[in-house]
């Protein structure tokens, strides 16, 4: 299996979207409502939200590829946080933040979030942050350990939105390798 990654472009939009909304779930903690699951799809994982993504300078939506099949996305959001906490928690400025990383399933197990994430934090330097962040379901263990194996750190807490469900997640860190002339 070969893995390669690229920036995703505008007509991309609706297999990332459809990409979105068949991994969300995965991320979420068992006894998510279903409701609220097709909720956050809806507002936030829609082909149109992806295709407003993909015309600002502020996101940068990655996809990975694995023998001509879509395999997982990651989407980086440039510029400091929103939320409050997020803004106490993160130490390093200028910042982006790992909105999603997310892999098709059938995936799992085949160094495709690896990929993506190196590419993640590569594209982060490159726009000029020094730090990458995230938010993590403080009951998703899996990808805890995946974080903390690419080399984040536990900063903080926060809370995220699911639908009507208010879910507690953990605010996750790292500090990107300073880039010099010759890694430019």
């Amino acid at each position: 299996m070969v893995t390669r990654v690229r920036r995703a472009r505008p007509e991309d939009a609706r297999i990332v979207a459809a990409v979105a909304a068949e991994t969300f779930e995965l991320a979420c903690p068992p006894g998510t409502a279903p409701e609220s699951i097709a909720s956050f799809i809806a507002a936030n994982l829609s082909e149109a939200e992806f295709t407003r993504y993909l015309s600002t300078d502020s996101a940068i939506v990655l996809l990975a590829d694995v023998d001509g099949e879509i395999a997982g996305y990651t989407l980086v959001i440039l510029g400091d946080p929103a939320d409050e906490n997020v803004v106490q928690a993160v130490r390093n400025r200028p910042t982006a933040e790992l909105s999603k990383c997310y892999v098709r399933a059938n995936f799992h197990g085949h160094g495709v979030a690896r990929a993506l994430m190196e590419a993640s934090m590569e594209a982060a330097a490159e726009a000029g942050a020094v730090s990458i962040w995230l938010g993590v379901n403080q009951r998703n263990e899996r990808a805890q350990r995946f974080y903390e194996k690419s080399g984040f750190e536990r900063v903080g807490v926060k809370t995220f939105l699911v639908g009507d469900e208010l879910h507690d997640d953990f605010v996750f860190e790292r500090v990107l390798p300073v880039r010099t002339d010759a890694s430019a």
